[in-house]
């Protein structure tokens, strides 16, 4: 029997899956939003265990995320390979929650898959995820969905297509629409090109509970498409696009959500595609809810996971078991050998600093950051931290509020899964209240829960657990008072969808902050704004009198 994958390989916050295969290696993009840097890649060699290596927009010249909003910045990046060259396109949504969208697609490029990767050049502007496709005739081709600002829409769901001129770098001819739709959705589409036909592989049906993967194909890269419709497609009402893939109906399996595939061909001659999905907390939204009354919320995010793929006699793509569902194990290729962890192929680039590997407890020892952390819309430069002020240690300078969408202090971790523990030892002596240091739990800048240590006028040094939910702030416990000139240890234990947080002097002694909070809240489901990305474990510092106060933070664990 063959050895399995177990789903979802890429766990927390990593939606939109891009996949390729150079030679012997895989890598996947997923979407980072207004995390940065931009991109996540991970490399395999075997489709089972994956190591993040780089982000290939590290570089302000490249992405500059001040100012965007919640869930907006880089959407699905579609990452190719072709005659010695990586290609990443991608989206920055800039203007998403009004009539008019801003969606900038661009382009980078890099020799080698560690970098240095180009400077950005600019596509055309219809709508959101892009994606590149490679003719074998050396013509190349971008194909994305298109947004509609009218009222009513034309159409529910429509992509088009424009030739893209590599010498050049510029999109050339004419923008035609080679999908739309009166009543089906599709976006994140890829091209494929297999035995004479042209594949138009697309997520539909939104991206949530009711998500799916459709595939058409046509004898022309500019159509007309046909839909692949079958039998085993479960479809109940008419706005439901015919999935080859989705969870749609099926409430009591792990992986919800599934849909916005890519596919990547094995040396052996397999097909696997790889696709985002979620799996549920317990908790769900109040059935008086503003946005998705009554919807269960996913903590986590959308996380990406596997399938292994067949093609049918007459030339469809179908999953190897049958059926739609989305399975949580599937056979590792026949070429897949042993462990990959902790293997890569080629140099990192000198252009990315950070240490990759597994992480639990990070002691700061090293003179860089390790991969895993990610900062909101800007680098931590030495404006905002540094390893080298006090060695062994992280510096991190007060800057803006949580609410900044410019300046903040904060390194964040992914929450991966429902059970989970994170903890941080602090030397932080505030002089005045507006003076913040702590452990924080968040979704994005109006949703968070935040265990810091900051200074009353009566009290003095003090601890506090400060909760905003949907821009509604409220303390949720007392200011507790703290010894002067001590360092603090700070601490949170995830269960499900409760989460304890603690504080004391020591790991072995400390005492609860407040009662269990249900953290629910920290949600795509139940954020105001926010809605596509997923819960974050950071450190961070604030100092709102403008002086830069620091923090020091001997280490910071998660596991």
């Amino acid at each position: 029997m063959r050895e399995k994958i177990k789903n979802p390989i890429l766990r927390g916050f990593h939606p939109d899956p891009s996949v390729i295969r150079v030679g012997d290696d895989y890598y996947i993009a997923t979407s980072t939003f207004e995390w940065w840097p931009g991109v996540r890649l991970h490399h395999s060699t075997d489709l089972k265990n994956w190591e993040l290596i780089e982000y290939p927009l590290n570089r302000v010249s490249q992405l500059d995320l001040r100012g965007v909003g919640a869930s907006q910045g880089i959407w699905a990046p579609c990452l190719t390979y072709d005659k010695g060259t990586f290609y990443l396109v991608y989206t920055i949504v800039r203007s998403f929650y009004c009539n008019m969208y801003d969606t900038e697609n661009y382009l980078v490029t890099a020799q080698d898959i560690h970098g240095p990767w180009s400077e950005p050049v600019g596509l055309n502007n219809f709508g959101f995820d892009p994606s590149l496709f490679h003719d074998d005739d050396g013509r190349k081709y971008i194909v994305s969905m298109a947004t509609d600002h009218r009222v009513p829409k034309k159409y529910a769901g429509r992509l088009v297509l424009q030739e893209f001129d590599s010498e050049k770098k510029k999109m050339i001819g004419e923008v035609k629409d080679i999908y739309a739709a009166d009543r089906i959705f599709l976006e994140g589409p890829h091209i494929f090109k297999r035995n004479g036909w042209y594949y138009l592989f697309a997520a539909d049906t939104g991206t949530g509970e009711a998500h799916g993967q459709s595939i058409l194909r046509a004898g022309n890269v500019w159509g007309p498409y046909e839909m692949f419709r079958a039998g085993f497609m479960e479809r109940k009402e008419e706005n439901e696009a015919y999935s080859i893939l989705t969870s749609r109906h099926h409430p009591d399996i792990l992986l919800q959500k599934s849909g916005h595939c890519d596919l990547v061909e094995t040396k052996a001659g397999e097909w696997y595609a790889v696709h985002l999905c979620g799996r549920a907390s317990k908790d769900c939204n109040p059935p008086e809810a503003k946005k998705f009354p009554g919807s269960r919320r996913y903590m986590i995010g959308r996380e990406t996971a596997i399938q292994k793929m067949r093609w049918t006699e007459d030339g469809w793509l179908v999953l190897d078991g049958g059926g739609s569902l989305p399975q949580e194990e599937v056979d590792l290729p026949e070429a897949g050998g042993g462990k990959a962890e902790g293997t890569v192929s080629g140099k990192r680039s000198s252009l990315m600093p950070g240490v990759s590997g597994r992480l639990v407890r990070d002691d700061f020892s090293g003179e860089t950051l390790h991969l895993d952390y990610q900062s909101l819309r800007i680098p931590m430069d030495g404006h905002y931290i540094s390893l080298k002020a006090r060695p062994g240690w992280l510096r991190m300078y007060g800057r803006s509020g949580l609410s900044s969408k410019f300046s903040q202090t904060l390194l964040a971790r992914r929450m991966t899964e429902y059970r989970m523990e994170a903890s941080a030892c602090m030397e932080f002596e505030p002089e005045v209240f507006k003076q913040m240091a702590g452990l924080v739990f968040l979704y994005d800048t109006d949703n968070y829960l935040y265990l810091h240590v900051s200074r009353d006028e009566e009290i003095g040094k003090c601890i506090a657990l400060l909760k905003a939910e949907n821009k509604k702030y409220e303390y949720l416990t007392e200011y507790l008072p703290l010894r002067e000139q001590a360092a603090v240890y700070l601490k949170m234990e995830i269960e499900e969808n409760l989460v304890q947080f603690y504080y004391g002097y020591s790991e072995a002694d400390m005492h609860k902050a407040g009662i269990a909070v249900n953290a629910g809240f920290l949600s795509d489901e139940a954020c105001g704004e926010g809605w596509f990305t997923g819960a974050m474990i950071g450190i961070c510092c604030q100092d709102l009198t403008g002086f830069g106060k620091y923090a020091d933070f001997d280490f910071f664990e998660v596991k």
